[in-house]
């Protein structure tokens, strides 16, 4: 869906007026293409004394070609090693370090701080420190300019060497619309495997994608089959044409199923195992909305989006964790901005996305003996059919009310869900991400 403000405000007439009127100033974010460099411009990275992960974020940055600097003019990003801070006198030096260079931050730049779980401290006043560290970051994603993005990564003492994958996911393209978010690595002790090749970090995996016809679906097919996997795109019969015509694109395989009857959880199954020998990543999409405020809402509207959106998920999920999803495996849920803020209206889709986060925080910690991971994606305004569908005015307002000035792509949450399906991304179970420009008004 186009987004004509935007168009015009990039525009010479638009540019003068957008400065002159103080309107919003969305930058065109740049986002992921096969063959671009990590950045657009070098590194700085830096630490508070003590730190214990700047080695680790060195290494990753030369693996990835980043360029590290301490002497550029503009920056493509800011990594700070936060770990080192124990006391609250300490948090100076993120003052000391950022003050200097924030304004060298160049156009759609990354900034990320690295501190410790807070859960994970016994110290009391270490424990406050490194929850400061989330103020600072939510503050400086509604301060950064010209598309640029800051991220908080808590790295549980151990799992230093399993930072490579959410750096790499960071620092580029691909996190173009992910923005003052907080992500834990290590909570759940997996494992991170490395692939052979950044390219295609999913060759040889089979990820299984439900609601895959349209939207969001189809571009979370398109992203895992890029990096190589072998897409089972699922959707019901009424969308069979559209769904073929997905696979058919990506290389892939249709079953055409209703998620929500009673056998097909077992039918499912049955077949990734037949037909696949199994499954490897499983992206839970399928969604639907049946808006209407509580009070003139009907019993039906409300048990057909929580079956859908939630009760199936827990079903598909008993019966594939029965020996069809392969120890190692990614699960992999969509949830919904509405699920954490809720929406006027949308009492039973709120409902059913905040339980798909529930399911994340239920089944972390278990499904880690098995070193399979379970996350979550909340996206917030999404360009896709459904919102081009919104009245004007609230579909400008969601749009422009977040930090980045302007509404994601399907891209941006298939981007994020691949991270989370990466066999580098061992280490990281149990988060939820918002896929969104920070809300101006809140977190």
């Amino acid at each position: 869906m186009a987004d004509r403000y935007q168009r015009f405000s990039n525009s010479g007439l638009g540019r003068v007026l957008v400065k002159r009127l103080g309107l919003p100033n969305p930058t065109p974010l740049r986002r992921h293409r096969p063959g671009d460099p990590v950045l657009d411009g070098p590194a700085l990275l830096g630490s508070a004394p003590g730190g214990r992960l700047t080695e680790h974020v060195a290494a990753v940055c030369q693996a990835a070609g980043v360029e590290v600097r301490t002497d550029a003019d503009v920056y493509g990003a800011l990594v700070f090693d936060a770990t080192g801070i124990t006391l609250v006198e300490q948090l100076r030096e993120l003052y000391d370090f950022f003050n200097p260079v924030l304004r060298s931050v160049g156009t759609c730049g990354r900034v990320v701080v690295l501190g410790t779980p807070p859960e994970r401290i016994a110290d009391a006043e270490e424990l406050i420190a490194q929850r400061a560290l989330e103020g600072f970051v939510r503050s400086v994603g509604k301060e950064l300019v010209r598309g640029a993005t800051v991220q908080l990564v808590y790295v549980e003492p151990g799992a230093e060497g399993d930072i490579a994958s959410t750096l790499r996911f960071l620092l580029s393209g691909k996190s173009a619309y992910v923005d003052a978010q907080v992500i834990r690595i290590g909570a759940f002790g997996g494992t991170a495997v490395e692939p052979d090749d950044w390219t295609v970090p999913l060759a040889g995996k089979v990820a299984l994608v439900t609601g895959a016809s349209r939207g969001i679906g189809a571009a979370i097919a398109e992203v895992l089959a890029r990096d190589g996997a072998h897409v089972v795109a699922l959707d019901v019969p009424t969308q069979g044409d559209a769904l073929a015509e997905v696979a058919n694109h990506v290389g892939g395989s249709t079953l055409q199923l209703d998620i929500t009857a009673p056998d097909a959880p077992a039918r499912l199954a049955d077949h990734l195992l037949t037909r696949h020998g199994g499954v490897d990543i499983v992206v839970h999409n399928a969604g639907i909305t049946r808006d209407k405020k509580l009070a003139n809402m009907k019993d039906t509207a409300w048990d057909a989006v929580l079956s859908v959106n939630l009760a199936s998920q827990l079903r598909v999920n008993t019966a594939l964790l029965a020996g069809v999803l392969h120890d190692g495996g990614r699960i992999i849920g969509v949830s919904s901005i509405a699920g954490i803020a809720g929406n006027t209206g949308q009492s039973n889709y709120a409902t059913s996305k905040a339980g798909v986060i529930g399911m994340v925080n239920a089944h972390a910690a278990a499904l880690s003996e098995r070193g399979i991971t379970i996350n979550a994606v909340a996206p917030g305004f999404i360009e896709t059919k459904m919102t081009a569908a919104v009245p004007l005015v609230i579909r400008e307002a969601g749009r422009r009310m977040n930090s980045l000035a302007q509404g994601g792509l399907p891209v941006d949450v298939a981007e994020t869900i691949a991270w989370y399906a990466n066999p580098a991304s061992g280490a990281l179970s149990g988060n939820t991400v918002r896929v969104c420009g920070q809300s101006l008004l809140g977190a």
